[in-house]
């Protein structure tokens, strides 16, 4: 028997470049967003909650309407529908970036915050389109190159140890800045000092990102498609469904934007992948404050745990095909879940790590890594042979997960014990709980959702077209002729 068509090496690495820059961009944007914001500009906590917000709410909103725009347009010049939306996004985060980590013009310690908020929340507007359009351009384009199964699993695995590599690039860069700031300073917490240290980062991650997406546009084939072609793929699929009414096995109908929203198994996933998100997601964002006003770490803490944490990220990345085909995709996430839960005991149980904050942090980093390669297989099995609709299903999932997290992290903020830049004493408890609350709570919905997927799997049940269904529209020929006459086909 003949081993399965797969895709060559140098485009699977290619491919998985084109996330690096969003990945490094996101990395500053969840852990240091809202320490840059409260504890370096001075920000109160409830505005730095709603600057987060706001650039979560776009972000959400942006997503679908960018996956439903990709979908349907063939691209600009002929460079490829994907590539086109990629390249629109990538430009879009490299103008507007580095001007959320800089103080806006003209502005001091003593400027009113809420000259601050207007000046940002374009920027940050800007950024989210951006960042929304290269994540759902690059996640659609899995389906379209990938030959088999296993390279879905291995493209979405090389693309989150590229992933991985970012986190451990921004953290590095930032460890070594602020080791080389220590020679000049005697403070160990954050402050308005701190600005250049975040403006350099930035301006770092910036310049890289843009060059590996350099590497990704040179080195990534996508098909190209004309509208025509779509056109006259959708007519003849038509035509081969009402003309031959009598065939055993019909062909598979396109499935529309709509057509998903009336099937389970498009929540069951976009249950589970708002969960997986909210949970790599806020305890990224809450990982430094709970390092520095939990713990009462120095400030160089906020890089050396994350770095950990990803480091542990990209040894068990390179473990999920192994672990998929030996267990399975549902038993595989279950894993994931248990490392979470196993994180949010611990911190539970020991509100002062020590030394112990280390081996916490493997746990939770190969645990989140877990969930979430698993996850985005998972709604890679989704969509199936479905890709042209794939951009939809990708922008769905994707708007859960940043409604959700802006949400949370505004509701997080909301109860925060004190308003002013230097945190009172009962922060201690409340971003200890915040750990352990946005982990263990959120892994036991998780587990809800996975128990459902187990019961009843993945799979496209309603929008399909049976024998029965074609040999009773082959009774009304009036209809379907009208039908076809306007390319249209009932599913």
């Amino acid at each position: 028997m003949t081993e399965p068509v797969t895709l060559p090496i140098c485009q699977r690495l290619s491919y998985a470049t084109g996330h690096f820059l969003n990945d490094l961009c996101a990395s500053m944007w969840f852990t240091y967003f809202l320490v840059y914001f409260h504890s370096v500009l001075g920000f109160n906590s409830f505005n730095a909650g709603v600057l987060l917000l706001v650039g979560q709410v776009a972000d959400g909103i942006c997503t679908p309407l960018v996956g439903y725009e990709s979908d349907r347009r063939v691209g600009c010049l002929s460079y490829g529908r994907r590539k086109s939306w990629h390249l629109i996004g990538t430009l879009s985060v490299i103008l507007s970036f580095p001007f959320i980590f800089n103080p806006c013009l003209g502005c001091t310690e003593n400027t009113p915050q809420w000259v601050g908020l207007i000046y940002f929340i374009p920027f940050i507007v800007i950024f989210q389109f951006g960042w929304a359009a290269t994540q759902i351009s690059h996640l659609s384009l899995i389906p379209e190159l990938a030959k088999n199964e296993h390279d879905k699993v291995e493209l979405t695995a090389f693309r989150y140890a590229f992933t991985v590599m970012a986190n451990i690039a921004v953290y590095a860069v930032a460890w070594l800045l602020l080791h080389f700031q220590e020679g000049e300073t005697n403070t160990e917490h954050l402050s308005w000092q701190d600005i250049p240290i975040f403006r350099t980062l930035a301006l770092i991650m910036v310049a890289l990102g843009a060059l590996f997406s350099l590497v990704f546009h040179v080195g990534t084939k996508e098909k190209k498609h004309s509208f025509q072609h779509l056109v006259e793929t959708e007519d003849a699929e038509a035509d081969a469904l009402t003309e031959q009414p009598k065939l055993t096995n019909p062909p598979k109908p396109l499935l529309r934007w709509h057509h998903w929203l009336v099937e389970p198994s498009f929540y069951q996933v976009a249950l589970l992948y708002m969960c997986t998100r909210l949970i790599v997601n806020l305890s990224q964002t809450y990982i430094a404050v709970y390092l520095t006003n939990s713990l009462h770490l120095p400030k160089n803490y906020i890089a050396t745990i994350p770095l950990v944490m990803y480091v542990s990220g990209f040894v068990s990345s390179f473990l999920m095909k192994p672990v998929n085909k030996l267990i399975g995709r549902n038993l595989t996430y279950f894993v994931g879940l248990l490392a979470i839960a196993a994180f949010a005991a611990w911190v539970a149980l020991d509100p002062e790590l020590g030394v112990a904050v280390y081996g916490a942090a493997v746990v939770l980093g190969s645990g989140s890594a877990t969930i979430l390669v698993t996850s985005l297989s998972m709604t890679a099995d989704l969509i199936g042979p479905h890709s042209h609709s794939g951009a939809f299903v990708y922008g769905a999932m994707s708007f859960t997960d940043k409604v959700a997290n802006g949400l949370a992290v505004m509701i997080i903020q909301s109860f925060h014990p004190c308003h002013t830049q230097v945190c009172c004493p009962a922060c201690t408890p409340f971003y200890h709980w915040v750990m352990v609350i946005v982990t263990g709570a959120v892994a036991v919905v998780a587990a809800i959702s996975l128990s459902s997927i187990m019961i009843w799997p993945i799979q496209v049940r309603f929008c399909r077209i049976t024998v029965s269904s074609i040999q009773d529209s082959s009774r009304t020929s009036e209809r379907v002729l009208g039908s076809q006459e306007n390319g249209i086909v009932n599913t």
